[in-house]
């Protein structure tokens, strides 16, 4: 407990291991496997998923470089909203910083709700006269997420930590079962043949990749709670792409084997998320399947928790600069935590369950909506980035070279931009209809405009709070 009238610091607990544990718990690496790789062949319409998962980590890496050379020069937990100000000016970074904010909490809300559709299926599945609503589920877990969220970061990373080693543990079993037994039809590499991988349609391929590294970024939210922040952030963003890249680039070639490279599209057109539930009945056995469905529910629910943790990081960098109200910029005197912060994310996510609840939505529906409209916020975040990264190292000196400062954003700009321009064009088919894909696409720049806005209105009426908006991002040029 901190002395009486000293404001409470958040506590400096995390390392790498546990950073690199709570992002790569947000990419749900099992539901990745099972859920999505089966899709990104039926998208791209050929076998080579694992080239797409290789190219997607490549070119992170390549965003990382800056990222992580820019987090040196800004010591908040703003992360893409700090990194944007820095670079081109407040803003844009308070217009980066709303749309960030509505891009984790839409996707908080797409996850739960799948989080609870899978759950209820998962009951009905071992019990089958229990018929549980989705929505009653998705409350249990929202009532846990809340709980965790409130308390001490060190709980949580806990319990993601067992989630994860679980996820990955049964992921590896099918994986080197398909293996040792030599596959359908032996072990061979036409998925990385480049007449294979360029057949079909790649940018498709490429984009639902790339959904599977949505939250890895959030390394640098933690910061505020990081024991060595200058030298666990970029060690810990670097682990977290390089881990996920080949976990999901070696997944993905156990899958394609597992079903044979001849037939292994055919099949995932066939039994789509049940893929990976029938390899592992084929080459293990069934109970390894039941195993993979019940982890599949603690998939989602690390993935929320961990989505949770990091909008309440952006709200409590928000209040931190008097863009949200102070109130939730306190950090708790027991936990040392923005729990504050933590209990405004649980209400909001609450309030926007019991909206899509009472009009009807069905969860899938919510989860196709939110969760590409979240991504579409996020890849142009990065994009913003990139672009931050380069205008401000013109202006700011750094040890680091140009391989730093301008060739790799460069490069990490025009492949993350082509990823961005694929999702535009095929909004529609993801969402479901052109109605639903012109709201939700709507919600996006209209976040974005709405940050500008505040800054303008902080310029005329707060023009002290608008020039602390600088002061807490920059500490190059202080």
């Amino acid at each position: 407990m901190e002395p009486t009238g000293q404001q409470p610091q958040i506590k400096r607990t995390l390392g790498t291991f546990s950073i690199v544990m709570m992002v790569v718990a947000a990419t749900a690496p099992l539901t990745v496997v099972a859920g999505t790789q089966p899709l990104v062949m039926l998208y791209a319409q050929n076998n080579s998923i694992p080239v797409y998962y290789l190219a997607t980590g490549i070119i992170l890496i390549l965003f990382s470089v800056g990222f992580t050379t820019m987090s040196e020069h800004v010591p908040n937990a703003g992360a893409f909203y700090s990194y944007i100000q820095a670079g081109l000016g407040r803003r844009m970074g308070l217009g980066a910083a709303t749309m960030a904010l509505l891009s984790y909490t839409l996707i908080c809300i797409a996850v739960m709700s799948y989080l609870g559709y899978s759950t209820a299926a998962t009951i009905t599945l071992f019990f089958p006269s229990m018929n549980i609503p989705w929505y009653v589920c998705a409350l249990a877990w929202w009532a846990v997420i809340a709980f965790l969220g409130y308390h001490n970061i060190d709980m949580s990373s806990k319990v993601l930590g067992v989630f994860l080693v679980l996820e990955i543990a049964v992921v590896t079993v099918v994986d080197l079962a398909v293996m040792v037994r030599g596959g359908a039809d032996g072990l061979d590499a036409a998925p990385f043949s480049p007449t294979n991988f360029l057949s079909g349609t790649p940018g498709m391929g490429l984009m639902w990749a790339f959904f599977g590294f949505i939250g890895y970024e959030a390394t640098a939210v933690f910061r505020s709670e990081a024991k060595d922040p200058d030298r666990t952030i970029p060690r810990a963003t670097y682990c977290a792409v390089a881990f996920i890249a080949l976990f999901y680039g070696f997944s993905a070639w156990c899958l394609v084997m597992g079903g044979g490279s001849g037939n292994a599209l055919a099949m995932a057109n066939e039994t789509q998320d049940g893929y990976v539930l029938v390899l592992a009945t084929t080459f293990v056995g069934k109970w390894l399947a039941d195993v993979i469905q019940c982890l599949l529910v603690t998939s989602l629910f690390a993935c929320v928790l961990s989505l949770h943790n990091v909008a309440a990081r952006y709200t409590y960098t928000l209040a931190g600069v008097k863009v949200l109200p102070d109130k939730l910029a306190e950090i708790h005197p027991r936990h040392c935590t923005p729990s504050n912060a933590s209990m405004a994310i649980s209400a909001v996510t609450f309030a926007l369950l019991a909206v899509v609840t009472i009009i009807g939505l069905d969860p899938l529906v919510i989860y196709a909506w939110f969760a590409n409209a979240a991504t579409l916020g996020l890849l142009l975040l990065q994009c913003l980035t990139s672009i931050s990264v380069i205008v401000f190292f013109r202006r700011v000196k750094s040890r680091k070279g140009v391989w730093h400062t301008v060739i790799a954003p460069a490069i990490s700009t025009v492949a993350l931009g082509f990823v961005t321009f694929v999702i535009i064009t095929n909004f529609p088919a993801l969402t479901g209809d052109n109605t639903s894909a012109i709201i939700m696409g709507i919600l996006i720049p209209a976040s974005f405009a709405l940050g500008a806005r505040l800054a303008g209105r902080m310029k005329k009426q707060r023009p002290h709070d608008y020039e602390r908006l600088a002061g807490m991002v920059l500490a190059a040029e202080a």
